[in-house]
């Protein structure tokens, strides 16, 4: 196991089911923005958002937990991959969430941070 995935499933294992904190406003910036190889590719990933919220919503409303299980998974690692360190673990909790049959209460409030992070991704770097 990499020192990231390692250090992501300890921050996992110590906030399982715990509310993640809902009065984060600050935009995500990918720590790649600013490469010229992958700023391209990071406007293309956040471009993308949108269709995934809404995948989710529909997935969410459809209770289709297992379904919503695989794309926080397929989210975290692509978030990752792209450089969005910060999205990564309200991906992460969410699967957990869904993966370990967390109370509805604790699955609401995981969905409700990813979708509220996946609101605040932006493109480019920080002014």
């Amino acid at each position: 196991m990499n020192a990231f995935a390692a250090s992501e499933l300890h921050w996992v294992n110590k906030n399982r089911g715990k509310p993640m904190n809902d009065t984060v406003t600050e935009p995500i910036y990918s720590t790649m923005a600013a490469d010229e190889d992958f700023g391209d590719l990071v406007e293309i990933f956040v471009e993308e958002v949108p269709n995934r919220i809404a995948l989710m919503a529909e997935l969410y409303g459809a209770g289709d937990l297992e379904e919503l299980q695989r794309v926080a998974h397929q989210l975290k690692g692509a978030a990752g991959s792209y450089g969005f360190v910060d999205m990564t673990p309200y991906a992460a909790n969410l699967e957990a969430a869904l993966r370990d049959g967390q109370s509805q209460e604790a699955i609401n409030a995981a969905y409700s941070a990813m979708v509220d992070a996946c609101g605040r991704v932006r493109a480019g770097t920080p002014s």
